[in-house]
């Protein structure tokens, strides 16, 4: 082998290794976690384990996109709240002054990061959609609800909903994960 292809075949492995770490990433598995319920108390992921999904959209009041997004969240777990899936809306803190608050209308638990570091989200407002497998949960799909964060009438990719669609139909998410454009939650 000459010295000329080695930086080609480093590269092509890199490329390889970087593609499976995202894959694995997207369809592995979480054990169990707690939030605290807005009213008092707590609950844990295991609680919903007789579900068909969990959908966790984590959230922040002072976040822009959280704002943009409440009707269509609202709509969703009306739509898919009959059907075994639970919404769990979990309010974490951004990198924003103004970040504390109530996780508006939708928000009923708040996170103290292990939910977020958990289920490996960065941002606000991504969603993780959650199947009971085993002692845990097989994670179907990690990222933005749709490819139209700012105005609900042109969303052409409705990402969550198809993968929704898809599990409670019993066939693959069909998209593991798409990046989503939120306020940076702080750690």
């Amino acid at each position: 082998m000459s010295f000329r292809k080695l930086p080609v075949l480093l590269a092509a492995a890199l490329l390889l290794a970087t593609v499976t770490l995202g894959i694995a990433r997207a369809q592995g598995t979480v054990g169990d976690f707690t939030v605290q319920k807005s009213g008092g108390g707590s609950t844990s992921l295991s609680a919903y384990n007789g579900q068909k999904a969990v959908v966790v959209v984590f959230m922040n009041p002072a976040c822009a996109y959280t704002r943009l997004y409440q009707e269509r969240l609202a709509s969703l777990q009306s739509a898919y709240g009959g059907r075994g899936v639970q919404f769990m809306f979990v309010n974490v803190p951004i990198n924003l002054d103004a970040a504390e608050g109530s996780g508006g209308s939708l928000a009923t638990f708040t996170d103290d990061g292990a939910a977020s570091a958990a289920l490996g989200v960065s941002k606000t407002t991504e969603a993780v959609v959650l199947q009971p497998a085993g002692s845990g949960f097989a994670v179907r799909y990690r990222g933005a609800i749709d490819d139209n964060p700012q105005i609900a009438s042109g969303v052409q990719q409705h990402y969550l909903q198809q993968v929704l669609d898809n599990v409670l139909a019993g066939r693959p998410a069909g998209v593991a994960d798409k990046r989503a454009a939120g306020c940076l939650i702080k750690r």
